[in-house]
C-alpha cells in the first residue's frame, strides 16, 4: 500500500510535486545569492520606487520558494554603503542611483527582506563585502562623513578600485563595527562573507608598503596579511556570537585554497588560490572553528583543465572538518552558453548528484537573476525532482543542541480534509513546525522528506488531501532547525 494517499491525489487530479528523487534529503542548504553590486540581481535599476523595489523582492522570493530553495543570501553591503539606514555608512546608489540618498518613498529594504523571507519559512543570510571601499577609485560619491574621506590613510587604491586596508587596525575594527551594527538591530540568521579580502593579483604588487612597515612585526609580507585576515575573521565570529550566540557566521571562498605544486595538502589543480594570492586560509578557520559553514565557488565543470569539479569537490569534503559544507555553483556559466557542458542544465544537476553523494551539506546557486536569464529547464527539474520535496536547513549543534518539546497532536475530517491541531508543550518555544503524513500500512519514518508535508508556524493544518486512514506526525523546530522528538500519532477519520 505504498504511497496510498500520493495515489490518492493523482486519482483527484493533483500534480505529484512533493514526489521527489529518493535521495533528495530532508537536511540540506539549498540557497541562492542575490548580488546587488552593480544591480546585478536586485533591484534590477538604480532609482525604482519602493513599491517596485518591494515587488521585484517579493517575486524573487516566490520564484525561489516554489522551486525548493529554504535560503536567500543578500548582498546588504556592496561597497562601503547600505541597503538599510546605517549610522556609519550612507544609502547605497545601487538603491535611488545616488549614494546617500534613501529610497522613495522612504522604508528599510533589510527589515522589510527579513520579514518576507522570515514568513516564507526562509533563512536570510546577511552578505557583506568588507573592504571593498570604492567600486571606481577616480570617483567618490560618498558624503564627507564617510570612512573613505575621513580617513584616507585606511584606503588603497589598487586596479582601479578602491579597498579599506587588511593591513590597518583602525580600518579593521571599523568593519567590524559596521557588520556588528547590522548583528545587533536586524533579525538575520547569519552573515555572510564572499572570497573579497587581498584583491585579486592584478599584474603589478598590492601598495600596502606603509602598513606593512608599521605594523608586520617581523614577519614575512605574506605571512602578515594572512595574518591580518585570519585576525579579522577570528574577530567577527567572536564578535557575533558574543552579540547573539544563535547567528551563523559563513564564509564564500575562491574555490581552491592551494594548488599541489605549492602544498602537498593543496589540490590537483593550477590556478589562483586563496592561500598565496588572496591571503585567506580558509583551512586555518575551519580547524579553528571560526566559521560555521564555508562555500566554496566551484564555478568550473567536471573535467575542467587547471580546476576540475570533481577534483575540488572531494578536496573539499575532505578538509571541511566539523563544519558545514555547502557547494557554491555558478548557473551564470550558463548565460549566453552555447557550447557543452553549459548550454544545458546538465552540468549543474550533475554538480548537485556528485555533491549529495560525497556527504556535503547543501548549495548556494551564483546569482539569483541567472534563473531569469536562461531556459526554464533547471528550475524545472530542481522543482519538480531535485528539490521537489520540503528541505530544512542542517542543524549546528556546537551553536545549539536542545530541542523544544514534542508538541501533542489532534486530527479531525472536516468537508474540506483532515484539520490537524496541536499544542506546544515545555519552556522551549518553537518557532516553526514539521508536518509528516503516512499511509496507514507505511512505516514510520522521519527521515525520509517525502512524507513532509508542511513546514508552517501555525498551531494548525489543514491537509485538503488528507483521506481517510492516513496517519499524522508533528515535530517542533527551534531557530536553528533543532527537531523535537514526534508527537503523538493521530489517524484522519471521516468527517
Amino acid at each position: 500500500m505504498r504511497y496510498i494517499c500520493f495515489l490518492l491525489m493523482l486519482l483527484m487530479g493533483f500534480p505529484l510535486l512533493l514526489q521527489a528523487k529518493p535521495d533528495a534529503p530532508k537536511r540540506e542548504m539549498r540557497a541562492v545569492w542575490i548580488a546587488t553590486v552593480g544591480n546585478i540581481d536586485w533591484p534590477s535599476r538604480p532609482g525604482l520606487s519602493a513599491q517596485q523595489q518591494q515587488q521585484e523582492f517579493v517575486n524573487q522570493l516566490n520564484f525561489f520558494q516554489r522551486n525548493g530553495f529554504n535560503t536567500v543570501v543578500v548582498q546588504v553591503r556592496p561597497a562601503a554603503d547600505a541597503f538599510y539606514p546605517s549610522p556609519y555608512e550612507p544609502w547605497s546608489k545601487y538603491l535611488t542611483g545616488k549614494q546617500g540618498q534613501p529610497p522613495f518613498p522612504q522604508y528599510d529594504p533589510l527589515e522589510f527582506m527579513i520579514n518576507e523571507t522570515h514568513k516564507r519559512n526562509m533563512e536570510f543570510h546577511a552578505w557583506f563585502n568588507p573592504y571593498r571601499a570604492l567600486v571606481n577609485s577616480s570617483s567618490n560619491p560618498n558624503p564627507p562623513g564617510h570612512a573613505t574621506r575621513q580617513h584616507p590613510d585606511w584606503i588603497i587604491s589598487y586596479d582601479g578600485k578602491s579597498y579599506f586596508d587588511p593591513g590597518n587596525p583602525d580600518a579593521r575594527e571599523y568593519i567590524l563595527k559596521v557588520i556588528l551594527d547590522v548583528v545587533k538591530r536586524y533579525d538575520i540568521d547569519a552573515v555572510h562573507i564572499d572570497d573579497y579580502f587581498y584583491p585579486y593579483p592584478a599584474g603589478r604588487p598590492f601598495p600596502d608598503q606603509a602598513s606593512y612597515t608599521r605594523y608586520n612585526n617581523g614577519q614575512s609580507r605574506e605571512d602578515w596579511r594572512r595574518d591580518n585576515v585570519n585576525l579579522f575573521v577570528s574577530q567577527l565570529n567572536t564578535n557575533i556570537k558574543k552579540e547573539k550566540s544563535w547567528v551563523k557566521f559563513g564564509v564564500s571562498p575562491f574555490g581552491i585554497w592551494r594548488n599541489i605544486k605549492d602544498d602537498p595538502e593543496g589540490s590537483n589543480t593550477r590556478g589562483s588560490s586563496c592561500y598565496d594570492d588572496l591571503y585567506s586560509d580558509i583551512r586555518l578557520w575551519i580547524d579553528r572553528k571560526w566559521v560555521d559553514y564555508v562555500a566554496p565557488q566551484l564555478y568550473w565543470e567536471h573535467g575542467h583543465r587547471a580546476a576540475p569539479y570533481d577534483v575540488l569537490l572531494p578536496w573539499w569534503k575532505g578538509h571541511s572538518g566539523q563544519r558545514q559544507l555547502y557547494i557554491g555553483l555558478g548557473v551564470y556559466r550558463m548565460l549566453n552558453a552555447t557550447a557543452y557542458p553549459w548550454n544545458s542544465p546538465n552540468e549543474i544537476l550533475k554538480q548537485i548528484r556528485a555533491a549529495r553523494q560525497a556527504g556535503t551539506d547543501g548549495f548556494i546557486f551564483y546569482s539569483s537573476s541567472s534563473f531569469n536569464k536562461i531556459k526554464p529547464g533547471l528550475a524545472d527539474s530542481l522543482q519538480q525532482h531535485y528539490f521537489g520535496t520540503i528541505a530544512i536547513p542542517p542543524a549546528m549543534p556546537w551553536l545549539d543542541h536542545t530541542a523544544p518539546a514534542a508538541p501533542v497532536l489532534s486530527v479531525s475530517g472536516t468537508n474540506s480534509g483532515a484539520l490537524l491541531q496541536w499544542e506546544r508543550s515545555g519552556n522551549r518555544e518553537p518557532q516553526r513546525y514539521l508536518v509528516y503524513r503516512f499511509d496507514e500500512d507505511e512505516k514510520t519514518d522521519l527521515s525520509d522528506a517525502g512524507h513532509i508535508i508542511a513546514l508552517t508556524k501555525n498551531n494548525t493544518f489543514l491537509d485538503k488531501d488528507g483521506a481517510k486512514g492516513c496517519r499524522y506526525i508533528v515535530t517542533a523546530l527551534d531557530r536553528l532547525w533543532n527537531e523535537s522528538a514526534p508527537s503523538n500519532t493521530a489517524t484522519a477519520a471521516t468527517p
